[in-house]
């Protein structure tokens, strides 16, 4: 396993990530943009996983894990010629693909568990979203992405009685322990990923509330490749900076204005020059006097 620019990839690898790697190296202020290669899952690991967790995989993302046992793309941006982490896709090896929902919370003795917490919580469903995942044994809930500490990306199985159905959901957990339905299979929600280029904060532009203004920057700059364009517009009380990448990641050096001089002449060259010229005037100027002198 490692980190490997994007001109080492193998064929099977560019087709894995659809080609976004060319399209982020091609962007404007773009700086490293870096793949880490992992091999396949075993089938035993595979198999060992559900044995474990008494539930089978969804074929797509089985499929998935048997071409590589997770999934890692970071890339980076310049600032004064230092890259600043910027994107991330991850997707989780079958190892870490654990369960939510079952430990505690917090570190601490008799903390409450995830189950506890959603007592709490509003239990009332948007009509335009399926019913939520429960954090007790109505559902298990699996780690995909851990989001960079902005809420997890989780695996659903919400029919558990009287046995696990291989039928998934993914869903977007964000920090206030709310849930947000993302898609129907791992497919689809493969394609969410790398369509919005691992931007900060991207799993929002599905929530109610959205991404936050900082983010919503660099939304604009980097333009996710998306056909749902409502999730990207604009409110038009609000006021965002427009950032011109061009202008953004424009060169600081100047190019020094070249002026020419003219070749000096000698100081003594120069004043022979204007003592001949100021003692030759005056003669000139006696001649023509004398000559319009009237003769006695």
């Amino acid at each position: 396993m490692e980190d490997k620019p994007y001109s080492s990839l193998k064929p099977s690898l560019d087709r894995l990530t659809l080609g976004v790697i060319r399209i982020l190296e091609t962007s404007p202020g773009v700086d490293e943009v870096m793949f880490v290669e992992k091999e396949p899952a075993e089938r035993h690991s595979i198999v060992s996983w559900e044995q474990k967790n008494s539930c089978v995989l969804p074929e797509d993302l089985k499929n998935f894990y048997l071409m590589s046992d997770g999934f890692h793309i970071t890339w980076s941006v310049k600032f004064d010629d230092n890259p600043m982490p910027l994107g991330s896709m991850v997707i989780n090896s079958i190892s870490k693909l654990s369960r939510l929902g079952g430990s505690s919370a917090y570190a601490l003795p008799s903390a409450p568990t995830l189950a506890d917490l959603e007592d709490d919580m509003d239990k009332e469903g948007n009509e335009d979203q399926p019913e939520k995942p429960h954090f007790d044994s109505r559902s298990l809930i699996f780690e995909l992405d851990p989001c960079n500490g902005n809420g997890k990306v989780c695996l659903v199985y919400k029919h558990t009685k009287p046995v696990v159905t291989p039928d998934t959901e993914i869903w977007f957990l964000d920090r206030a322990l709310y849930w947000h339905f993302l898609t129907d299979t791992f497919t689809a929600y493969y394609r969410l990923l790398l369509t919005h280029l691992g931007l900060p904060q991207w799993q929002y532009a599905f929530t109610s509330y959205g991404v936050t203004p900082q983010a919503k920057q660099w939304f604009n700059m980097y333009k996710p490749i998306t056909i749902n364009t409502a999730l990207l517009s604009e409110e038009p009380d609000s006021f965002v900076n427009k950032l011109d990448p061009n202008k953004v990641f424009k060169s600081k050096n100047k190019t020094p204005v070249i002026k020419k001089k003219l070749p000096a002449q000698p100081s003594g060259s120069q004043k022979s020059h204007a003592s001949t010229t100021s003692s030759k005037t005056p003669s000139l100027s006696g001649n023509s006097l004398r000559k319009r002198e009237p003769q006695t």
